[in-house]
């Protein structure tokens, strides 16, 4: 299980994020520049913070220490006591001075019973086993939130380019209405509105770039980078097909969510059997010499002793730990319903994204850019009036934006479902290509 999951962490939500760059983007992946940052290099780039393991897995290594060092502990035996007892000295009458003393040196220790000690190993070697599925959670989780944050400064760079596409265009129309108005085919009144359209353009612009400086910042953020000098590689997102939820719904029980209870099952049985061993009585054990002062005679002493009532008080804390252990049960099953619940959600939030950004790709847009180049002949033409022409210039970015923020929408949604499952969704295209054939 552990080593599956180390190995999915390496390209978990990578498959979610592998868009291409369009030929009209300013570099090109393979270009050797290093202010051009892929998906890749952020998660080389956590992976090794500031030459280090990321702190949030590096927490995992100093948990590990402390847990070896409670382990050691823990197989330590009951220690020896070594005692020295002066008696009958230095009292009235014949104990008076040291002729009546009795000196005893002894040596002590307990006599543990009831599996104490292989209990309390077993019990901190079930939390070291444990922290191998918590630190390759943390791992995904990690690794997903460099793929949301990536793609927040990729929607960015994406809105800055619309931005600039509406800029362009709104250039066109300010030059149009310049061009009527000195024909006198058109008012100043028209020139000024265009010219103001042209500058709520350039304030999204601006707005865009300072939302992907802030992007950028917060992307460097996780592995301690302050200013950051990158910029991320934007494409057009690729939305391929997923599986059914029927069937992702099957691979939650492996899922390292759920997988961690079965480390907590385990921890909690030797908290249990711990506490079971509690209800043996230790023996306490006690050997030694005594020698009577007034003859210089030597005798060996030597006792045993047994606490009494050990059941009764241990019996509150085995109840306890059966409560606990039977609570570990009700957790996992209320943890697996809200997974249930998250992965149907986000099953049909990407579905939806995904049928809205083809639906505006392959029919809305092609449209509109038809309809925005045959006003613009119209409008020079004096067919139209410039608020026709604006109104189609204004239909057209606003579905470019909605294009884009619904392809977020699916990305996310796919990020999501992949830290879920930790399986790749992506259905191959020849399975594909049988299904349809059927």
């Amino acid at each position: 299980m552990y080593m599956r999951l180390a190995a999915l962490a390496a390209w978990v939500v990578a498959s979610a994020l592998a868009w291409p760059v369009h030929a009209n983007e300013r570099q090109t992946p393979d270009d050797p520049a290093p202010d051009r940052l892929t998906l890749d290099d952020a998660f080389a780039r956590v992976a090794t913070h500031r030459n280090k393991t990321h702190p949030d897995l590096r927490l995992f290594e100093a948990r590990r220490d402390v847990l070896q060092a409670e382990r050691d502990r823990a197989g330590q035996r009951p220690p020896l006591t070594l005692g020295a007892t002066l008696e009958n000295a230095f009292g009235s009458g014949d104990s008076r001075g040291l002729r009546e003393a009795e000196l005893t040196l002894s040596l002590a220790s307990v006599l543990e019973r009831g599996g104490k000690l292989d209990a309390r190993r077993t019990l901190v070697q079930s939390r070291i086993d444990a922290l191998a599925i918590e630190r390759e959670t943390t791992r995904l989780d990690l690794l997903a939130e460099v793929a949301r944050r990536y793609l927040t400064a990729v929607g960015a760079e994406r809105q800055l380019a619309i931005a600039e596409q509406d800029i362009a265009q709104r250039k066109r129309t300010v030059a149009a209405a310049r061009q009527r108005l000195q024909a006198g085919a058109s008012p100043e009144s028209v020139v000024f509105t265009a010219q103001a359209a042209l500058a709520r353009a350039e304030l999204d612009r601006d707005r865009a770039a300072q939302r992907g400086i802030a992007a950028r910042q917060h992307l460097a953020a996780l592995w301690g980078e302050r200013d950051p000098r990158f910029r991320v590689v934007a494409g057009d997102p690729a939305l391929p097909d997923i599986a059914t939820p029927e069937a992702l719904a099957a691979l939650l029980d492996e899922t390292p969510e759920l997988a961690r209870f079965a480390d907590e099952r385990r921890i909690g049985e030797a908290r249990l059997q711990l506490a079971r061993s509690e209800a043996t009585p230790d023996l306490d054990w006690q050997v030694g010499v005594r020698r009577l002062q007034a003859d210089g005679d030597v005798a060996l002493i030597g006792g045993v002793s047994m606490s009494l009532g050990t059941r009764r008080r241990a019996e509150p804390v085995i109840r306890a730990a059966e409560a606990e252990l039977a609570t570990v049960e009700i957790e996992r099953e209320a943890r697996g319903m809200a997974l249930y619940s998250t992965l149907v959600d986000a099953h049909g939030r990407y579905r939806v994204a995904r049928i809205e950004t083809r639906r505006l790709r392959d029919e809305v847009l092609p449209k509109l850019v038809q309809a925005e180049s045959a006003a613009e002949r119209a409008y020079r033409a004096g067919a139209i009036s410039y608020l026709e022409w604006a109104q189609l210039q204004s239909e057209r970015t606003a579905a470019r934006r909605q294009q884009l923020d619904a392809a977020l929408e699916a990305q996310r949604a796919l990020i999501e479902l992949q830290r879920l499952t930790g399986q790749a969704l992506v259905v191959a295209r020849n399975a594909q290509e049988q299904g349809t054939s059927r």
